[in-house]
């Protein structure tokens, strides 16, 4: 009962604060004072020698989906249930933080020697300075752009088909970050990572390699508002334009998953390289991206030793993604995005090609703390062969946080 009344709390809470937004028609001074001071639920011990922040957030979904030659699906879900810590001990200067997933996808499945998957960021901080930042634990690896935001931070109702299948994911390790921000002028950023390799929690084998990821970031007009190449849509309505321009290249030694820190086990380790190449524009409402991902190993077949006929690949191939979106000042959004995915040959046969076309509304209430999202793809699957499969799904979501 106790949890009700919070949870009734809560909504009420954020209810009351959309209609004072409305009320005042200042939403957009609110979004940048948030984006701006970061504010969560919250304490700072008396000594300031602890503090500790409370973010949480829920997406509710319901969609309907038809393959060609079935029948039609209808969904409802929890897509994503989040909890967020974070903070610092003893100085601001030695930070940490946690993020738990409590979804039906984020646990995965339970069985015998696959625990679940409830732990998605556990890491620590170190900052000698505002320009360096150094980390130990588990969390994202520095590689394609639309990955490293966060899910909450999206413009349509999740990622691209090629982040699915190439994205480097998160992962145990060291990591290191350098920027030297300028508000008008040329910066750039260096981000890398040495991390074990197989993904999130994983204990299921030792490993003998290493995965070792860099990235760089430039921003030739200087610094989004709000530090804004970090969430889709020009929800600061960028005054001049900003543009960012990055690549990172990832090898992940001796692997034991099919997408590297994602995927089915492999019979066999292989050795994966994985490069990404990103462009976030944003101006005065519009906002636009270009993502190209890939992924190749020398040979992408593995066999079971004890019986040749079995056999798992590596998701090998290449991607494209384009989105576009402009903001109207009423804080409503249209999206549009095109993906093409093209597999390598050696595993045609067994993973087809696809391109997904996407267009979508969304409203945003505060920000991307609160948004109601709608979408509808279609999905061409090019078949091995001369087979063609057209698909089509469409999407309604909600998402509130803090």
């Amino acid at each position: 009962m106790k949890k009700f009344l919070l949870s009734i709390s809560l909504l009420f809470s954020l209810t009351i604060i959309a209609q004072d937004i409305k009320k005042n028609g200042d939403s957009k001074s609110i979004i940048e004072n948030y984006y701006n001071s970061g504010k969560k639920l919250g304490f700072t011990a008396v000594d300031s020698l602890f503090q500790v922040n409370i973010g949480f957030r829920v997406q509710s979904r319901i969609g309907y989906g038809k393959d060609e030659g079935q029948s039609g699906v209808a969904e409802g879900e929890i897509r994503r249930m989040r909890l967020k810590l974070d903070g610092f001990v003893v100085s601001p200067k030695f930070g940490y933080k946690v993020e738990l997933g409590f979804s039906a996808r984020d646990i995965g499945t339970v069985a015998v020697g696959n625990s679940g998957n409830v732990i998605l960021d556990g890491v620590f901080f170190y900052k000698p300075s505002s320009d360096l930042k150094f980390a130990f634990g588990q969390t994202k690896l520095p590689g394609n752009n639309q990955r490293v935001i966060s899910s909450g931070s999206l413009e349509l109702t999740d990622r691209s088909i090629n982040n699915s299948k190439f994205n480097i994911d998160r992962d145990f390790g060291i990591f290191v970050e350098y920027a030297k921000t300028k508000k008008d002028k040329f910066y750039y950023g260096l981000k890398g990572a040495i991390s074990k390799g197989e993904g999130r929690n994983w204990v299921k084998t030792s490993d003998d390699g290493i995965a070792l990821t860099g990235k760089v970031e430039l921003f030739p007009l200087g610094a989004f508002t709000k530090n804004g190449s970090n969430f889709e849509a020009d929800l600061m309505r960028e005054k001049t334009p900003k543009l960012m321009l990055s690549g990172a290249f990832s090898q992940n030694n001796n692997a034991l998953r099919s997408q590297g820190q994602l995927g089915s086990s492999l019979y066999e380790s292989r050795t994966l390289k994985s490069v990404f190449a990103d462009l976030v524009f944003k101006y005065n409402g519009w906002s636009a991206s270009a993502a190209y991902m890939s992924r190749t190993t020398d040979d992408a077949i593995t066999r079971d030793a004890a019986d040749a006929s079995l056999t798992q690949a590596v998701f090998v191939g290449h991607g494209f993604d384009g989105q576009v979106s402009y903001l109207f000042p009423s804080e409503y959004q249209i999206i549009g995005r095109y993906s093409t995915q093209k597999v390598n040959d050696q595993i045609r046969t067994i993973s087809p090609n696809s391109d997904e076309y996407t267009v979508g509304v969304s409203k945003y209430i505060f920000g991307h703390k609160v948004k109601v999202q709608a979408e509808v793809s279609y999905d061409q699957i090019y078949n091995y062969g001369a087979s063609v499969s057209d698909n089509l799904f469409a999407r309604f979501q909600v998402e509130i946080g803090l």
